[in-house]
């Protein structure tokens, strides 16, 4: 029987799979960078207003954003969780998620539109835009808005691709808008002289063709998920949790979008429009290091959602390091490029001699940070990718609401305009560091059972035989609690205490296996402690349902006292620490 496409998440040669996964999604990302980057140029090089229509359309980041956060908290809430019930098998309630995920989108793309066209004109105002540049914002954003349908499918939807092993066609969809995009704005632009509204054109008709793309994917028999209209009214716990897991890659959206907002009007306030448009340009260059690493962990991340549901530790561990180790060297060998080359990367965006100067001067300041943010990036895939949405969310607040946009407000104060381009570098450097400090905390208690369950597989005791025989013991308790039978007469007592020994000698040895390797120390043995105690349990303390489980009781209780054993070996760990 030929393997399905989910299940070589499992089996696959470790490197190998992540990087036929990440590459495509890398690929995805840089051309999705087209959308916004290929605009920015074309529209930086109109002849006699290319710095003010530039500095518009850059006005326009924080409506783009909002409504990416909007695909984000649907598509990556809901796609690790697909991901996860496709690695137990469960495929159905993996399309349910699928098909709640979608019709969140289709709710939020209306709402969306409708408040953002309503009330565009004063959020641009707000945002910075002068006479001068608000035109061009307004133009582009009306726009825009109108295709935001297509936007929040063609993103949202597109995780959902990528989380069954499908990393090619994930990144066809993006490749189809892009190439499409790249045609026609320099025909909408230039040859029908149409300008900043030209380029918002091009942007909604290539996000539509990436969007009938997704849809026709998921909606053929080629997708191991499909999107069903009899599950598109979900049960209010499923939202809740593409929801709790959502919110994360939501605020990290949310916050750049706030973050935007403060540096624009910032600028504006301490510099003028000249200075608006540096951020245009600084954030650009930002998004080319930020979005191809983004595309590498989107692409690991359903790896180690499918072999954390599968129970496969070593597998999620291997995983996530070597996810580190590209996004960590991909992010510090860039800034070095900005580093040595500011005056040929800011000439890429304007002809304005100015405009060029004052950026390339910024530049390496700018982004300094990001030469380590590879480290949060792979930090917060991870935590996506296990289901901790506590953690994340955490992270995802770090840098943007407890750092970044306090000190964008904080330290113009003090250095004047300066102090914004200061604050960027400070706040991504010092979250990098903390959420690599939080994670390698956090691991510890997510992988804390992870000694003692690896040693349970190299006894032969599997995911699947311990849950078989743990519904085995809940029937027998249910049985025996129903019982009106007699007590257990000594002898057949005598034969359970016998069972439970036998029991409790495996979890002795799985621990002492599971604390070999830690270092000895005086008063060191609270696991010992443990497994000789439930070794030497009276026979008159055991409950009188356990003889009637025959040979059962080895892996069931094994099962039970597994915890106890776990905890002891980190009580261990801890003490050795």
């Amino acid at each position: 029987m030929p393997e399905r496409s989910d299940e070589r998440l499992g089996t696959m040669p470790l490197r190998k799979l992540i990087f036929s996964m990440a590459l495509p999604g890398v690929a995805a990302q840089l051309v999705n960078l087209l959308y916004s980057i290929v605009d920015r140029i074309y529209i930086g090089h109109i002849p006699g207003v290319g710095a003010d229509a530039l500095t518009g359309v850059g006005l326009c980041t924080p409506i783009l954003l909002l409504v990416s956060a909007f695909a984000a908290f649907a598509g990556n809430g809901g796609a690790p969780l697909a991901a996860m019930e496709l690695g137990r098998g469960d495929r159905e309630k993996a399309d349910r998620i699928l098909s709640a995920s979608f019709m969140m989108l289709i709710v939020f793309s209306a709402a969306l539109t409708a408040g953002l066209l309503a009330c565009r004109m004063p959020l641009l105002r707000f945002f910075g835009a002068s006479d001068t540049t608000a035109m061009y914002a307004d133009s582009y954003a009306g726009i825009y808005l109108v295709g935001t349908v297509f936007v929040l499918l063609a993103m949202g939807l597109n995780s959902f691709i990528t989380c069954q092993g499908q990393a090619k066609i994930a990144m066809l969809s993006v490749v189809i808008g892009a190439v499409a995009n790249i045609i026609l704005d320099p025909i909408l632009i230039f040859l029908f002289q149409m300008g900043v509204r030209g380029a918002a054109i091009a942007t909604v008709i290539s996000q539509a063709l990436s969007a009938a793309w997704v849809l026709r994917f998921l909606l053929s028999g080629k997708s191991v998920l499909r999107v069903r209209l009899k599950y598109m009214l979900p049960a209010p716990a499923m939202l809740g949790r593409i929801a709790a897991l959502g919110v994360s890659p939501f605020i990290m959206q949310i916050t750049e979008c706030l973050v935007s907002v403060v540096f624009t009007s910032g600028l504006q306030k301490y510099g003028g429009d000249l200075y608006v448009g540096t951020y245009t340009i600084l954030h650009s260059v930002m998004q080319l290091i930020f979005l191809p690493t983004h595309g590498f962990t989107l692409g690991a991340q359903p790896i180690i959602s499918y072999n954390y549901g599968a129970g496969n530790f070593k597998r999620v561990k291997r995983c996530f390091w070597c996810v580190t180790a590209v996004t960590f060297s991909y992010t510090f060998l860039f800034y070095l490029l900005v580093r040595l080359c500011p005056n040929l990367i800011a000439g890429l965006f304007t002809s304005d001699a100015a405009l060029r100067a004052l950026a390339a001067e910024k530049l390496p300041v700018f982004l300094f940070g990001m030469s380590i943010f590879g480290l949060q990036m792979s930090v917060q895939t991870a935590l996506l990718g296990l289901g901790q949405a506590k953690v994340s969310i955490f992270i995802a607040c770090l840098r943007k609401v407890f750092l970044l946009t306090p000190l964008g407000l904080l330290l113009p104060l003090i250095f004047g305009v300066d102090g914004l381009y200061y604050a960027e570098p400070v706040a991504d450097a010092a979250s990098a560091l903390c959420a690599t400090v939080l994670f390698l905390v956090a691991s510890r208690k997510i992988f804390r059972r992870t000694k003692t369950m690896e040693t349970l597989q190299g006894m032969g005791v599997t995911n699947e035989t311990l849950s078989a025989e743990a519904a085995v013991l809940a029937e027998t308790r249910a049985e025996s609690e129903n019982s009106a039978q007699a007590p257990t007469p000594a002898a057949e007592h005598t034969s359970a205490a016998t069972e439970y020994a036998a029991a409790a000698e495996h979890v002795a040895a799985a621990t002492e296996d599971a604390t070999a390797a830690l270092p000895e120390k005086p008063g060191c043995n609270a696991a010992d402690d443990a497994a000789q105690g439930a070794a030497q349990t009276p026979a008159e303390d055991l409950p009188v349902y356990v003889p009637t489980l025959t040979l059962t009781p080895d892996l069931s209780a094994l099962d039970r006292l597994n915890e106890t054993a776990a905890d002891s070996v980190s009580a261990a760990e801890t003490e050795n620490a």
